[in-house]
């Protein structure tokens, strides 16, 4: 009777365990994310996407790390929720509309902006 089981709950446990799909890690280029407010404004937004479970910004290498789950999201989604937050990702450019309304400091230096001066 155990062994039967024991049979059972071990069949049950490959099947759970053959389904399971291994997060993926993608670092994206985030070039104008230079400043805690860049940061603050992708990892909090990007925690609420579909799929995604951890998001790390390194706004002074401007590379964002992104864990994320293959059943649920793909790469293309996440680069194209970062722009849609104004910001690029690699090779998607950020929503021009949504760029606009960034604060000063989260802006291209060609736009004027950049991190804060120190004097």
């Amino acid at each position: 009777m155990k062994t039967i089981f024991l049979s059972i709950f071990l069949l049950l446990s490959t099947a759970v365990i053959g389904q399971y799909k291994k997060p993926i890690v993608a670092q994206i280029k985030t070039p104008q994310a230079q400043c805690v407010e860049c940061k603050t404004l992708i990892e909090r937004f990007m925690k609420t996407e579909e799929g995604v479970s951890k998001v790390v910004v390194d706004f002074r290498k401007k590379i964002t790390t992104v864990t994320f789950l293959s059943d649920r999201t793909n790469l293309e989604n996440v680069k194209t929720a970062i722009a849609n937050l104004g910001f690029d990702a690699d090779d998607v450019t950020a929503n021009e509309e949504v760029y606009k309304r960034l604060p000063i400091c989260c802006k291209k230096a060609e736009d004027g902006g950049g991190p804060p001066k120190k004097n």
